[in-house]
């Protein structure tokens, strides 16, 4: 007798398959980082597109340990990010976490209005005494960032705004870090260096209303099959009277927010012309400034806006950054 083998069609990890919320992939969770120096555990960049590299691997336990490999890369294009605010965070009576305080800087990047109201008379001195005189009481410290699209090859002006917590150090040291860069740019190199790890967040590619075939991965029916052949043969027992959530159904597919772990990074440069290929990435343009090599694929189409952040389950890699014999320029 041969033993049934019916595996489930499809993933279960991410019901319910609906579109994200937001563009921005905001981080629901920020590991916690030790030292003394205090640093922002996350940056955002533009998605360029993908080409390939030679890397010579080393990874201790690889059997192509010290060879040359060839690699898929993703470049994304990194420019710097304004420092609009800083925000503290108290624990209440009940254990739980809410915004205390903020602060905003004196001066603004000229889009900043067109994604928010900015105020015309705040005072930012009064405000920064404010939280620094409650630095018993609070448990986190957050920088209030906005993008700079005008200097990536994105067609948009209106900038993402976003919050990057600092790790490191303790409350007060943050809160010196935090009033030191308030009001101007952070770079992608004062947050990452070359072969850490990182976690990338980001919204997938939308592909809209899709039927169980395509969303789901199911079996097309046979030709005889009764009134459809790409569907489900049946929907569910008489009981329970609903269709369950594990029935394969379609609706959306894609543009879905997804957190992928774990993304070693190559190289952190600031000339976008060593790694733009001729006429520039396709459905992207000209990487102009800073920029970021991962290994590997990331979700997201070109132009779309990628958050990375300090990873949140590390693995072991080499403290020294990997070495990259050649970049594919087309």
């Amino acid at each position: 007798m041969v033993k049934k083998h019916a595996p489930k069609r499809g993933s279960l990890a991410f019901i319910p398959r609906k579109r994200a919320k937001s563009i921005v992939a905001k981080p629901y969770f920020w590991p916690s980082v030790e030292g003394d120096k205090v640093i922002p555990l996350a940056f955002v960049g533009y998605k360029a597109g993908m080409t390939h590299a030679l890397v010579v691997q080393d990874l201790p336990g690889s059997p192509l340990y010290g060879k040359e490999v060839c690699k898929s890369i993703t470049v994304i294009d990194a420019p710097p990010v304004v420092v609009c605010g800083v925000r503290a965070y108290a624990t209440d009576a009940n254990g739980d976490e809410h915004a205390l305080t903020e602060a905003w800087a004196k001066t603004y990047p000229k889009d900043l209005g067109r994604a928010l109201t900015a105020p015309k008379s705040y005072n930012t001195d009064d405000m920064l005494r404010k939280i620094e005189e409650s630095l018993d009481s609070v448990t986190r410290i957050r920088l209030i960032v906005c993008t700079q699209p005008r200097l990536a090859a994105v067609p948009k002006k209106k900038p993402e705004i976003l919050e990057i917590e600092l790790g490191g150090g303790t409350i007060r040291d943050r809160f010196e870090y935090a009033k030191s860069v308030l009001g101007k740019t952070i770079r992608i190199s004062d947050v990452f260096r070359d072969g850490m790890l990182v976690d990338v967040l980001g919204v997938t590619k939308g592909k809209g209303f899709q039927g169980p075939v395509k969303r789901w991965g199911i079996r097309i029916l046979p030709r005889k099959s009764r009134k459809t052949k790409r569907g489900v043969g049946a929907i569910g027992p008489w009981k329970p009277g609903r269709v369950m959530y594990t029935v394969p159904r379609p609706g959306q597919m894609g543009f879905h927010r997804r957190t992928e772990y774990n993304k070693r990074i190559l190289r952190v440069g600031e000339k976008g012309e060593e790694v733009t290929p001729k006429g520039g990435f396709t459905n992207y343009g000209i990487v102009r400034g800073d920029y970021v090599i991962l290994a590997g694929s990331i979700p997201g189409p070109p132009k779309r806006l990628i958050v990375l952040r300090y990873p949140a389950r590390p693995k072991a890699v080499p403290d020294t950054p990997p070495k990259i014999s050649y970049t594919a320029r087309p």
